[in-house]
């Protein structure tokens, strides 16, 4: 069984995730803002042209390859902790990048904003995982949070125009430290401290073979879009990372204290909900840059209004994402949505591949981006909300971090493939016809755009096929179900287990207090030194399990007793939280 972790007041539920919704927006937007900001930075600092993907990989190899072990992070050492500390060292690596005198200093600014991302950008999502645990609320939250991960590459575009047109390309730096100082001064007010009891563990093993794994895979694919995928350093790396998760794997289902519990991973809609974030994020980069390029090349738009050119689908990320799951999912579930949101998604793909060099803006782009945004914002909320919900508070950052992992692996596999596709198709069309390289590139931009249409088909049966039917429910009432009919025994009517903190250690002297649906008390129980408990209930059916222990934050959770059954099932307490200190 899972616990309830304590939940704020309604106010201040809603400020907590404008909190929030600052510090990922400043994550979201610093990928495509510095996009907008390298050409003036390769002139003023005058790098070339093979060394300026450093400044983006730079980013993309720390963020990708740290995500879970931030994620655990948040766990072990707390939320508030993690998110302020991340604020801060972004906010402090981003005036370092601003104010580069050269190469090197710019990259070694991008790689630890990436560090200080990975720490961040999981615990504002298991933040707001437990500030918003359920009901129509969660899906509204969640709706707004997926709007700004939708919407943020596009206003990092716009935002990076008009800062490099009309200022300075390095203040598409300096603007995240006011972005951090926001949020860090709404965080110290509104985020709740948390009180850690016992010493963290922390799998050391897990850790190692999670981040070599992750920097294989995201460098090969980085790599594969300027050394092509012919090359075998793109391979040998794609195979150790490859190599080094199934050793992560195997080291996870080993470990006491895993860096990512299996059970976060395994169950079926979860996977589903993980795979559908994978997919949008591939194909949102793809659109994101083949779009720019044809604006700009094609169109012949500037910088400021290319970003501008985005705002219809931005309208309608945002549009989609904050009243579609918010009126549907708690009805129908996350099935129909994540089908819905990845066929709008293919059938936007199909538009695009349409394009020639005679398109218009209004007739040959305007439709694209509004289908696009209609089905990011209705997916993509029901995704990240899905692959949230119900996990142990324990386990909040790490469900995060996985999150936030498909989306950064799943932007570099969409970067890097459809690259190479639309770079492939583009050859072959200069081969064919060599005095129109305007319209052998658009062919490559069509290319590319058709191979994503078909990973969002593929990805919508997929993911249609493993996320489950019917509305959603808490994993307090699936565990306990399942839990009923693995190991009830004939035995008086009850509930057996063990009381555990959010670190597994056992929790002594537990209350626990099964009320039955009429409001009475149905049975009493204390927990003994090593956590252990045996609860008889008066009747079966539904109950209110409530579990208290000084120091840990009390737990109130729906259970079903069996007549006559003893039901197995451990309580897990998280840390007690408490207003900040001023």
């Amino acid at each position: 069984m899972t616990s309830t972790a304590p939940v704020a007041p309604g106010g201040r539920r809603w400020a907590i995730l404008a909190v929030i919704a600052v510090a990922q927006l400043m994550v979201v937007l610093d990928n495509t803002i510095v996009n907008i900001a390298l050409p003036s930075a390769q002139v003023d600092l005058g790098f070339d042209d093979a060394q300026r993907q450093w400044v983006i990989t730079a980013y993309a190899l720390a963020f990708g390859s740290l995500l879970l072990l931030g994620g655990r992070m948040s766990d072990l050492f707390g939320r508030k902790r993690a998110f302020v500390t991340g604020l801060i060292g972004f906010a402090v690596a981003s005036m370092v990048g601003g104010a580069a005198t050269d190469l090197v200093m710019l990259v070694t600014a991008r790689a630890a904003q990436g560090v200080f991302g990975a720490l961040l950008a999981p615990a504002a999502l298991s933040l707001l995982t437990t500030t918003f645990p359920g009901g129509r609320e969660r899906a509204r939250a969640f709706g707004i949070f997926s709007a700004i991960v939708g919407a943020g590459a596009a206003i990092g575009l716009l935002l990076g125009g008009v800062l490099t047109e009309y200022v300075d390309w390095r203040w598409c730096m300096y603007v995240n430290a006011v972005f951090a100082v926001v949020a860090l001064v709404g965080g110290l007010i509104l985020l709740p401290s948390m009180q850690r009891r016992g010493r963290p563990q922390l799998d050391v093993g897990g850790t190692l073979a999670a981040s070599a794994g992750l920097f294989g895979l995201v460098f090969g694919l980085a790599s594969a879009e300027t050394d092509g995928w012919s090359s075998p350093v793109v391979w040998a790396f794609l195979a150790a990372g490859v190599v080094l998760l199934g050793v992560f794997v195997l080291i996870q289902r080993r470990v006491s204290a895993p860096l990512l519990p299996l059970r976060v991973i395994l169950d079926r809609t979860r996977g589903g909900a993980y795979l559908t974030v994978l997919v949008l994020a591939s194909g949102m980069f793809g659109v994101s840059l083949f779009l720019t390029f044809y604006l700009q090349r094609n169109l012949g738009f500037s910088p400021v209004l290319t970003g501008v050119a985005f705002l219809p689908m931005v309208a309608s990320i945002v549009t989609a994402s904050t009243t579609v799951p918010n009126a549907l999912l708690p009805r129908l579930g996350p099935k129909p949505l994540v089908i819905t949101g990845l066929v709008l998604g293919t059938s936007a793909m199909l538009w695009f591949s349409q394009l020639t060099v005679d398109s218009t803006y209004v007739v040959g782009v305007l439709p694209g981006l509004v289908l696009m945004g209609l089905g990011m914002g209705t997916a993509m909320s029901t995704g990240i909300n899905t692959a949230t919900l119900g996990v142990q508070p324990a386990d909040a950052g790490v469900a995060s971090a996985t999150v936030n992992t498909m989306q950064q692996v799943g932007g570099s596999v969409g970067t890097a493939l459809l690259s190479s596709i639309a770079g492939t198709a583009t050859a072959a069309a200069l081969t064919t016809a060599p005095g129109d390289p305007g319209a052998a590139t658009v062919s490559g931009y069509s290319a590319a755009f058709t191979a994503a249409a078909i990973l969002f088909a593929v990805g919508a049966v997929v993911c249609g096929l493993l996320v489950r039917g019917g509305r959603p429910q808490s994993a307090t009432t699936t565990e306990t179900t399942a839990t009923t009919e693995a190991t009830a025994s004939t035995d008086s009517t009850g509930l057996v287990g063990a009381v555990r903190d959010a670190g597994g250690g056992a929790v002594a002297g537990a209350t626990l207090t099964l009320v039955d649906p009429a409001g009475r008390e149905s049975g009493r129980a204390v927990s003994d030194a090593e956590g252990d408990f045996d609860l008889r209930a008066a009747g079966p059916g539904d109950h209110l399990l409530v579990t208290g222990a000084p120091g840990l934050a009390p737990s109130a959770q729906r259970i079903v007793l069996a007549d006559g059954r003893t039901t197995r099932g451990d309580v897990v307490l998280d840390l007690v939280e408490e207003p900040a200190r001023t």
